[in-house]
């Protein structure tokens, strides 16, 4: 478990990531907002917070999803991306264990493959956690 992000001031619903939501640029708060959501509809267990700038999505206490908008894109990003099954081959990054997946506006992306690999990453984190 040494390495999981754990952020024990995680909560149930924290403003701050909706201020961040609220901030972005209109077309990328769009995108940020949505796949943001999805994160948070995963289970009830989920747990958010601001971590280094960023919404970031927790089972609990363990780190296993963010988003992040830069001047062109927003990435949804994996704590332990490089471990999941990506069939559909959005996963971009060369880090030890992190991945994400690059969204521009105006570009289509597999709406269904990326809410897979979310669900993905929230199954593989409850795992680690239950092995833990």
């Amino acid at each position: 478990m040494s390495q999981l992000f754990l952020f024990s001031n995680a909560s149930p619903h924290d403003i701050d990531v909706d201020a961040w939501l609220h901030q972005q640029p209109d077309e990328l708060a769009a995108i940020a907002r949505h796949w943001f959501a999805v994160l948070r509809r995963c289970g009830s267990d989920v747990r958010e917070l601001l971590h280094d700038g960023h919404p970031t999505a927790c089972v609990g206490e363990a780190a296993f999803a963010y988003v992040d908008a830069f001047r062109a894109h927003v990435n949804v990003g994996f704590f332990q991306g490089a471990a999941l099954d990506d069939p559909a081959g959005l996963l971009e990054g060369e880090g030890k264990s992190m991945r994400h997946v690059k969204l521009r506006p105006g570009r289509p992306v597999d709406a269904t493959a990326l809410e897979q690999l979310i669900a993905t990453a929230y199954a593989d984190m409850r795992a680690r956690l239950k092995a833990g």
